[in-house]
């Protein structure tokens, strides 16, 4: 397993040293701060690469025996064609306000 320094993985990657520094704090690039210096194992830099390559499109992928499932089994439709009725009551149920009652003062004089 190699590791390489903060200028060694911005050479590797083709970035600038700081942008390999700021995506790795923010944890888009895996490294790990060891002390005052960065580290980077060579093969997650391999595969933070590989997870940026564009996925194949489908017309590539006639021929293959091998399927691929579908990404957005929970996917939540939104939008659509709905009445302006039905809109303005949903809007208007989302807007109303919960107004508690006010505490009347108890004490008798």
């Amino acid at each position: 397993m190699k590791t390489l320094t903060l200028n060694e993985a911005a050479q590797f990657l083709k970035m600038h040293p700081e942008e390999v520094r700021r995506r790795a704090k923010r944890g888009i690039i895996p490294g790990a701060k060891s002390g005052k210096r960065w580290v980077f194992v060579e093969d997650d830099l391999v595969a933070y690469l590989r997870s940026l390559y564009a996925t194949p499109r489908q017309a590539l992928q006639v021929g293959h025996e091998e399927k691929q499932l579908c990404h957005s089994v929970n996917v939540v439709r939104r939008g659509g064609l709905i009445s302006p009725h039905q809109a303005a009551s949903e809007l208007d149920a989302l807007l109303q306000l919960k107004i508690k009652p006010k505490h009347r003062n108890s004490t008798t004089s």
